[in-house]
């Protein structure tokens, strides 16, 4: 059995525009394995918004192959594509994404309402993850009594509360200040070493050092892969 959580090839996206078809991936292979930390890089209009779009299955391949954590993508309908997303993957974004009327607890333990969980067993494990993101007394305050930093725990929180084997970061840090920005990165480091495949797009060098692996994306096509030490000793060369 692979021990791969991704593993694309071949992938192509284009989008239909008035003037055309517009490819934005362009022969894109990628392998991704268990407990691996990989940040997706690329300046602007590099196409790596769209892959991770595509590695969350909230956009489809124009061509090519997808298997997330073993699943064909493409042989897999809306309703069983969103059973491997909600099972599979956490979401973290750069707005945090919290609903503003809700409590922190009722926030983190949303996802559990959309798997069926009972609602003790929702509560409890949303009082985990926060304790786990280190904010196990704010359980009942709103998103906007605490701090960003604070609100992206709780959007990291609610990306664990399923127990997903892969976290999608998307430029978590672009709305914190450096000092918060590591802090996070700490978190994602510390969950890396429980095992959680994390990918994380970023257009921060300083961020993407914290991955263990970064992949660079220009005009949609992978250009470099590299482990990060081995950026580091180019870079001392």
């Amino acid at each position: 059995m692979s021990d791969d959580v991704i593993d694309i090839q071949a992938l192509y996206k284009s989008y239909h525009t008035t003037a055309g078809l517009f490819p934005v991936l362009k022969d894109v292979n990628l392998n991704i394995t268990s407990g691996e930390f990989v940040a997706i890089m690329g300046p602007s209009g590099s196409g790596k918004s769209t892959f991770m779009n595509i590695l969350g299955c909230l956009d489809r391949p124009s061509a090519g192959h997808y298997a997330l954590a073993g699943r064909n993508v493409a042989e897999l309908d809306k309703d069983a594509l969103a059973l491997l997303r909600n099972r599979t993957i956490g979401f973290v974004f750069q707005g945090f994404n919290l609903l503003p009327r809700m409590s922190l607890l009722d926030n983190v333990s949303l996802p559990l309402i959309y798997a069926g969980t009972q609602h003790e067993e929702r509560r409890q494990r949303g009082r985990e993850m926060l304790a786990k993101v280190g904010l196990e007394s704010y359980l009942s305050s709103l998103p906007s009594q605490i701090s960003g930093g604070q609100q992206q725990r709780v959007a990291i929180a609610r990306a664990l509360v399923n127990h997903p084997r892969l976290i999608l970061a998307d430029e978590p840090t672009g709305n914190l200040d450096s000092h918060t920005s590591e802090e996070i990165m700490a978190l994602f480091e510390a969950l890396n070493r429980e095992g959680i495949t994390i990918v994380l797009v970023t257009h921060e060098p300083d961020i993407a050092t914290h991955a263990k692996r970064q992949v660079r994306f220009l005009d949609g096509r992978i250009v470099s892969d590299h482990a990060t030490a081995s950026l580091h000793a180019e870079a001392s060369a």
